[in-house]
């Protein structure tokens, strides 16, 4: 099964100004997660815009992935990079052809599940109206979105198989449309999450495709083997540097144990993040 990883700059250039970098934790997690899923000879995609293209290929780390493809757009073709930083998920999902998987740089599959005709994801959200309010909350000019389920579940996308090319092309022209279409406010969280989760499982409801979740929402934080998501680990990996280095060194003891002929890709990691 194809899949494909996704690295947009935008975000990071509409906040900050110097060179772009990934942090040593998501830079091995995302390699680690991009062996671990060739293993079988199932093959990854990276998707990047222009400057991520370069930061990768600079840092020798370009032949862990079958092939990267610096085809996002680096204005994210006009979407606001800081109201909806996942955006260049959605416009790389729309280049590739389904079949697919979509998998975020933060998330390893050390088991993957059975392909068939229905939607995986990770996992479904309950519907805090902290988070994912009212339609009526929404603001967007000249986008009229059909008439969705407002009681189904959110879906996270973190992990995210699309089964067909119809569904794959409704769900991205509708977020994409919505996210064109949104005016700028500061409630950033509510609209990126609705564009992307939200709006993956309306579009589901509404086409009356299937689907199933990896891990149920309840369980979330419980023990299990099959797959790992760093996901709010990140910040306590930031605040907290003793656990940064102790995670770090789990990261390369699974690289040397399970992919020993990819060990040179440790040193180009350190040398590579920030």
């Amino acid at each position: 099964m194809d899949a494909f990883h996704i690295i947009s700059t935008a975000p990071f250039f509409a906040k900050n100004n110097g060179a772009f970098a990934l942090e040593d934790f998501d830079l091995y997690c995302a390699v680690l997660s991009a062996l671990t899923w060739r293993r079988d000879g199932s093959r990854i995609f990276l998707y990047t815009d222009r400057p991520a293209a370069e930061y990768i290929r600079s840092s020798g780390l370009e032949t862990v992935w079958d092939e990267l493809r610096d085809t996002v757009p680096d204005d994210l073709d006009g979407i606001d990079p800081v109201m909806f930083w996942a955006a260049g998920k959605l416009l790389a999902m729309k280049q590739m052809e389904a079949p697919c998987v979509m998998i975020d740089t933060d998330f390893i599959v050390w088991n993957k599940p059975e392909f068939g005709m229905e939607i995986i994801a990770a996992h479904r959200e309950d519907l805090n109206p902290d988070i994912y309010p009212p339609l009526e909350y929404f603001s967007a000019r000249g986008h009229s979105i059909p008439d969705f389920s407002r009681e189904v579940l959110p879906l996270n996308t973190a992990f995210f198989y699309v089964p067909d090319e119809s569904f794959k092309e409704f769900y991205t022209s509708q977020a994409v449309a919505f996210m064109k279409s949104a005016d700028r406010c500061g409630e950033w969280l509510r609209y990126m999450v609705f564009a992307e989760q939200r709006m993956a499982a309306m579009c589901a409801e509404y086409t009356g495709i299937g689907v199933k979740t990896l891990l149920d929402k309840d369980m979330l934080f419980f023990p299990q083997e099959n797959y790992t998501h760093l996901w709010g680990a990140k910040q306590q990996m930031r605040e907290h540097p003793e656990l940064r280095r102790e995670l770090c060194g789990r990261f390369e003891a699974r690289i040397r144990r399970d992919f020993p002929e990819w060990e040179w890709t440790i040193d180009k990691i350190r040398r590579a993040s920030r």
